[in-house]
């Protein structure tokens, strides 16, 4: 059944579009950096993003949840916005490489396949696994350009065990997610979501930050990109692809998050693209087609 709904062309669509706004995250999060302490920056975007969406649930009379539905969403929204973004900002704050955090993120499609099966009952084929591992191959010839010794050399297993768990965190919201929030509105579940998360990293900021945030233009750039284009326009995708499909097939989209945002860096910064990074890109669409296509 949810084969046949991944054929309806807004899938595709809403995967390419999700795939493109997400990846711009790492050029926010590298603009917002020297301006904002990472916690902070997230306890403000969570705090205004709730907010606009609870206007626009009363706007569109959107249905609210039940006490426990609420709940639900609650728990859903700390593990899958407050401990993968907290973790994943915190961790490159502190000094681990982005692209090592990305190959780290990259662990997290496979980390929900293997707990979909086990706890939805979601059928994962030989082929599925395939697909996740040649995906896994392109993120990591996407990023060897800026892995090197003396990178690696920085890591610490704090960090690296931050975002590992970040990784996990983000893997237990989007399985809880499809088995509890999936009947509550998107609009509605996601405020109740963003709430819990703001409570979540503000408690963090509070304990380990001066709330930095300098107001200056890219500061607010970042904000507003983030706020809007990410936390709401990119997560209301990703759950409604969620709600339509296998959580293990869209927790493989992330796969091609690295190669989308290698390529932004390069038209916007100027970074470097080579060979091997493009072909990295072509083996990333290769698995994730794998993938998506498996079972079918």
């Amino acid at each position: 059944m949810a084969s046949e709904r991944n054929t309806e062309p807004w899938i595709a669509a809403a995967s390419a579009s999700f795939v493109v706004i997400w990846a711009t995250g790492f050029i926010v999060a590298r603009l917002s950096a020297p301006h904002v302490d990472p916690l902070t920056f997230l306890t403000v975007r969570f705090a205004i993003a709730g907010l606009l969406l609870a206007v626009l649930a009363l706007i569109f009379k959107a249905r609210w949840p039940s006490p426990s539905a609420a709940l639900h969403a609650i728990v859903a929204g700390a593990f899958l916005h407050g401990g993968y973004l907290g973790a994943c900002y915190w961790a490159v704050a502190h000094g681990l490489p982005s692209g090592i955090a990305a190959l780290i993120a990259g662990l997290q499609p496979i980390l929900t396949a293997i707990l979909a099966g086990r706890l939805l009952g979601e059928r994962i084929t030989m082929r599925h696994w395939l697909g996740l591992a040649v995906a896994l191959i392109g993120v990591a010839l996407v990023l060897a350009p800026k892995l090197s010794f003396a990178v690696v050399g920085g890591i610490t297993p704090v960090t690296a065990g931050a975002m590992f768990l970040g990784a996990l965190s983000m893997t237990i919201g989007s399985i809880y997610q499809k088995r509890h929030v999936a009947r509550v509105d998107l609009l509605t579940g996601t405020a109740w979501q963003y709430a819990s998360a703001f409570v979540f990293v503000a408690l963090g900021a509070l304990i380990t930050e001066n709330f930095r945030f300098d107001a200056t233009r890219d500061a607010w750039i970042a904000l507003a990109w983030s706020v809007v284009v990410l936390s709401i326009g990119a997560i209301l995708l990703f759950m409604a692809l969620i709600r339509h499909g296998d959580v293990s097939k869209v927790s493989a989209l992330i796969f091609l998050v690295p190669a989308v945002a290698a390529l932004m860096a390069w038209l916007l910064f100027n970074e470097t693209l080579t060979l091997v990074q493009i072909a990295g890109m072509l083996v990333c669409a290769v698995g994730v087609f794998i993938v998506t296509r498996a079972g079918k």
